[in-house]
């Protein structure tokens, strides 16, 4: 039997693959949900994607399922029981950033802006496309503007390197290479 071809990035390890396999690349249409992943995506920054990946679920747990009502409402002692809870990424200034971005989809919600939609009108409502076969870009003009965005709205953590990942991980933009065997049934999706 035939292995499948991946993503290069995705080789190797049991939980990238699977990352790989069912969610990367997925387009995310929920508010909720891709807020989640733009906070874990700025867990990510200055290191390694499996290091968010083994850290997800005590994530979750810790940030309330990432409830961004719940989340919104830590106060500076649940930044000090964060820090002490071995199980995540334990950056004061990530763990800040995230209630901060909590604050943040809330004021949008509350003032009549969904967060999936507003996200998705800076790629015209669908993926975009990309050959497989040019360099997968860091960042791009693109994630440049939407970084700028984010940040104007009050969002921590969200540089235009941290927005690509987001972008590409949400779906947003279909970055598979051409011999990946999610790239065609990826490409379908809407």
């Amino acid at each position: 039997m035939k292995a499948k071809r991946r993503c290069a990035w995705a080789e190797g390890n049991a939980l990238h693959e699977a990352y790989h396999d069912r969610e990367w690349g997925v387009p995310i249409r929920d508010s909720r949900a891709l807020w989640e992943l733009l906070m874990l995506e700025g867990f990510q920054a200055g290191l390694a994607w499996i290091v968010v990946l083994r850290k997800r679920a005590a994530l979750r747990t810790a940030f309330k399922q990432f409830d961004p009502r719940k989340v919104a409402r830590f106060g500076e002692s649940d930044v000090q029981q964060l820090l002490r809870d071995e199980g995540i990424i334990r950056s004061r200034a990530k763990i800040i950033a995230t209630i901060q971005g909590a604050r943040v989809f809330l004021t949008m919600r509350d003032s009549g802006e969904d967060f999936a939609t507003w996200a998705w009108g800076f790629v015209g409502g669908k993926p975009i496309q990309r050959k497989g076969t040019d360099p997968v870009a860091a960042q791009t003009d693109l994630s440049l503007q939407i970084s700028k965005a984010l940040k104007k709205k009050g969002f921590k953590f969200v540089g235009p390197v941290i927005v690509y990942a987001w972008m590409q991980a949400a779906g947003m933009v279909n970055d598979h290479s051409k011999e990946c065997f999610r790239r065609v049934p990826v490409s379908k999706l809407r």
